[in-house]
């Protein structure tokens, strides 16, 4: 058991303030809330496992090559927000489903979520700190549910609170802002590659 609350509160922690809520919280204002939390939650969990079953290997990389695929992930990241969010098309500011256009489908909005989380979590803390967790311990699974427990919460939490400022902000304004914070993350993660 203290490993399971263990790995809660130190991954709550670490991912509170990190891209994976910002990351849930652009999808859920883009998406209906519903599949995005499944399509977070299902990359979360498969992160997990990773980070459970192969964390040993993982803490062995050069900490200089995760963060240049960090880096160029959220660079990548950055430019198709910024991208879209500067594109003329579109400038009423009102997705898709307010303007009557056929709403994205369940499938495809739980694809998307899970992949952009799936990508951003790769050599993230709390992957790390799982792996950590899961090699002190000893016991994987406590861990990796707790792991699992507490990115859940913080989805929980973005979803919540981007359903919320979904039809209060512009879609355009929130993927610059999302954009900029990207880019800002691709940064940080080369500084720390060639440090």
């Amino acid at each position: 058991m203290l490993a399971l609350l263990s790995a809660y509160v130190l991954v709550l922690a670490v991912e509170l303030p990190d891209k994976t809520m910002i990351a849930t919280l652009v999808l859920t204002t883009r998406f209906r809330a519903w599949p995005v939390l499944v399509g977070v939650s299902l990359a979360f969990a498969v992160q997990s496992t990773i980070a459970v079953l192969f964390g040993r290997a993982l803490t062995l990389l050069p900490e200089s090559l995760v963060a240049a695929v960090v880096a160029a992930l959220f660079g990548l990241g950055a430019v198709l927000l910024l991208r879209e969010g500067f594109s003329t098309a579109d400038e009423s500011g009102e997705d898709a489903a307010r303007q009557g256009v056929k709403p994205v489908t369940f499938l495809r909005s739980a694809a998307t979520s899970f992949g952009v989380l799936f990508a951003a979590e790769w050599g993230d803390a709390s992957q790390l700190a799982t792996a950590g967790l899961s090699a002190r311990y000893g016991h994987p699974l406590m861990v990796g549910a707790g792991s699992l427990l507490a990115l859940i919460t913080v989805a929980a939490v973005a979803v919540f609170i981007g359903h919320k400022v979904r039809g209060r902000l512009k879609p355009k304004l929130l993927q610059r802002i999302a954009g900029f914070a990207f880019a800002v993350f691709a940064l940080l993660a080369l500084v720390q590659a060639f440090a």
